[in-house]
C-alpha cells in the first residue's frame, strides 16, 4: 500500500520537476506564469495537467494549437512515480526511505537539464548538498558523507583541471553532492560506474558517428545514475567482486 500511495503521489511529484527542469536553466519562476503552451500562450486548464493521463488523451498535442507536447513531461512523470514506488518496496519507510526519496527529487532534474543544456545548476546542488548533509547527519553518517563529499570534490577537481577543458565546473560541484550521498569510500564505486558507462556510451556515440571527436557529452546524467546504482546496489556489486577476485 505503501509502495501504491508513493506511486501516485511521484506521479504528481513529476509533473512540478518538469517544471523545474523547464525554468531553473532559463532563471524563471518556479510558480508564475501558470503552466501554459509554449506555442499559442494559452494557460492549461487543471483537467489537461493530470499526469501521463492528459497527455495520452491529448494526443502528445495542445488543446487548442495542436502543437506537440514533449515526451518528457510523461517520461519524467513514469519515471518519478516508478521510483518513488520502487523505493517504497525495496526500502520500507523509515529516514533511509524519505532519504532515498530527497536524492531522486535531485537527480532527476539534474539528469534532464545537464542531458538538454548540458548544464548543471548551482540552485539545485547547493541546497542539494546542504540538505543531504543534515539528512546522514540524522542518520549517524556525517563523518562518512563529509568524506565522500571531500572525495568526490577533490577526484573531479583535479580532472578539472588536468583536463583543462575538458569536464565542466558543474560536473566537479555534482560530484561533491554524489559523494556526500553515497558516502566514503561507495563514492568510488559511484564514480567508477559513472566513468565506465560513459567511456561506454561515448564509444558508442564515436562509432555510430553521432558524435565526433571534440563534441562534448553531459557526463551529469552518468554521476546521476551510477551514484544511484551505488547507493541501492553497491554493497552487493562489491560482494560480488570479491567473490571473483578474492
Amino acid at each position: 500500500m505503501l509502495a501504491l500511495f508513493l506511486g501516485l503521489v511521484g506521479l504528481s511529484v513529476g509533473s512540478f520537476l518538469n517544471v523545474v527542469i523547464d525554468r531553473v536553466p532559463a532563471g524563471r519562476s518556479l510558480f508564475s506564469p501558470p503552466s501554459h503552451c509554449e506555442g499559442c500562450g494559452r494557460r492549461v486548464s487543471p483537467r489537461d495537467l493530470v499526469p501521463v493521463l492528459s497527455y495520452l488523451l491529448l494526443g502528445g498535442k495542445c488543446r487548442f494549437c495542436r502543437a506537440p507536447i514533449s515526451w518528457r513531461l510523461p517520461l519524467v512523470e513514469l519515471l518519478t512515480g516508478g521510483l518513488f514506488a520502487f523505493l517504497a518496496w525495496r526500502l520500507g519507510g523509515g529516514l533511509e526511505l524519505i532519504s532515498a526519496l530527497v536524492y531522486v527529487l535531485l537527480f532527476i532534474p539534474i539528469f534532464f537539464i545537464d542531458l538538454e543544456t548540458g548544464f548543471i545548476p548551482d540552485v539545485i546542488v547547493f541546497p542539494g548538498m546542504a540538505l543531504v548533509l543534515g539528512l546522514a547527519l540524522l542518520d549517524e553518517r556525517g563523518v562518512s558523507a563529509l568524506a565522500g563529499g571531500a572525495v568526490g570534490f577533490g577526484l573531479f577537481l583535479t580532472i578539472y583541471f588536468l583536463a583543462r577543458g575538458g569536464m565542466g565546473q558543474g560536473d566537479v560541484k555534482l560530484a561533491g553532492l554524489v559523494g556526500l550521498i553515497n558516502g566514503w569510500p561507495m563514492v568510488l564505486l559511484g564514480v567508477l560506474l559513472a566513468m565506465l558507462s560513459g567511456g561506454l556510451v561515448g564509444i558508442i556515440f564515436l562509432a555510430a558517428g553521432l558524435k565526433g571527436k571534440k563534441d562534448p557529452i553531459p557526463f551529469g546524467p552518468f554521476l546521476v545514475g551510477g551514484s544511484f546504482v551505488a547507493l541501492l546496489w553497491g554493497q552487493n556489486l562489491l560482494d560480488f567482486y570479491l567473490k571473483l577476485f578474492p
